[in-house]
């Protein structure tokens, strides 16, 4: 199949870990940062980590929505999925992500709240249309790839003029994440990193030319690829030679679906129904300001934060759990003392082992890193 056999055939994949090998300086180590959680669960789900020389390290990345919600955003979402007369809307995702004291959207189910599991932000408008007595809440989760159809489906309630419905918004944005691993990594427990692999479905959204920052200001190569085998070892490789070279630019590997300049119907549709947080929190990070989006004054009527007046109280992590950690790259997965002990995807301690693209459940389900 045309995109899918030939960027999995075996052939290429064994002449690429050739090359790699070869070209991989002896007397030096590649630390490589996949940003995306979608790429960090195809290096261990086609077990490429293993292959790789054991001098190209893979550091798992931020790049995961439901990983990089705060505790904090987490407890606002159960509350109002506990008051009465809310119907709550999420991905599947987000159900399991425990809160304060492992309180979840899923256990606030089992105590008699209204939540239901969607595919689309257009099914919570449905429900809201079916159901005119009740108070529609829609969990707005993501990065920029998801934004685009929260910003559909809330200018399709404006031009139904359904008054029921509304969005808990939490988009948060790949560039400013970049810049805070960046950043951080000048600090005294610097996660050095020599290249980065740039997401894919975000950059289809955004372009490649979000990322010159990375380049021009931290002089770091970024290589921006797709999800199959054959795109991330040629993406490595591409690192693996800049690196060498002394060179520090953007790469579109991933030219298939993503445009330099990304997807400007997109990018109007988030302008208009988006702007700019001050400031938001990430886990992990912390306080990051420019990083996220909220509903634009013009559609201040849809938005749940202010019409449920929601209230945000400081909130930690489950003490044993080193979510935080690997979500900056400082550790692997199985460096943190309850990984696959007390804390697996059927009792996750943190977020990282409950997502579907969290580098901890990528590592429990297919193994195969290099602990």
């Amino acid at each position: 199949m045309k995109f899918i056999d030939e960027y999995r055939d075996s052939a290429t994949i064994r002449s690429l870990l050739a090359q790699i090998g070869s070209e991989a300086e002896s007397g030096r180590t590649y630390r490589l940062m996949e940003f995306c959680g979608g790429h960090t669960h195809a290096f261990y789900r086609y077990g490429l980590l293993p292959l790789l020389p054991l001098n190209v390290e893979m550091v798992h990345g931020p790049g995961c929505p439901v990983c990089v919600l705060p505790i904090s955003r987490i407890d606002a979402a159960v509350a109002l999925a506990a008051k009465e007369g809310v119907i709550f809307c999420s991905y599947g995702d987000m159900l399991r992500v425990p809160g304060s004291d492992g309180k979840s959207l899923l256990k606030a189910k089992a105590e008699g709240a209204d939540v239901r599991m969607i595919y689309s932000p257009l099914d919570a408008v449905r429900l809201a249309v079916e159901n005119p007595e009740a108070e529609v809440i829609f969990f707005a989760v993501g990065f920029e790839t998801t934004a685009p159809a929260t910003a559909l489906a809330l200018k399709q309630a404006a031009a139904q003029q359904i008054k029921n419905f509304f969005i808990f918004c939490n988009h948060v944005l790949t560039p400013p994440a970049m810049r805070a691993i960046l950043d951080y990594e000048d600090g005294e427990q610097a996660c050095s990193i020599d290249g980065i692999i740039g997401p894919g479905h975000v950059s289809a959204i955004i372009g490649s030319s979000a990322y010159r920052f990375v380049a021009d200001e931290h002089h770091i190569p970024l290589v921006i690829s797709g999800f199959e085998p054959v795109d991330l070892l040629t993406a490595v490789l591409m690192l693996v030679r800049q690196i060498n070279a002394g060179q520090a630019v953007i790469e579109n590997r991933y030219r298939r679906a993503v445009k330099d300049e990304g997807s400007p119907q997109a990018i109007r549709l988030m302008d208009e129904l988006f702007e700019l947080r001050g400031s938001f929190e990430w886990r992990g990070f912390g306080m990051l300001a420019d990083s996220a989006q909220k509903l634009s004054a013009g559609y201040a009527a849809f938005d749940a934060e202010l019409k449920f007046d929601v209230s945000y109280e400081d909130a930690v992590d489950h003490k044993a759990c080193r979510c935080a950690e690997v979500l900056r790259g400082q550790i692997q997965p199985e460096a943190c003392s309850v990984f696959a002990k007390l804390c697996t995807p059927e009792n996750p301690l943190g977020a990282c082992m409950v997502s579907s693209e969290g580098a901890c459940a990528a590592a429990y389900s297919y193994g195969g890193g290099r602990s």
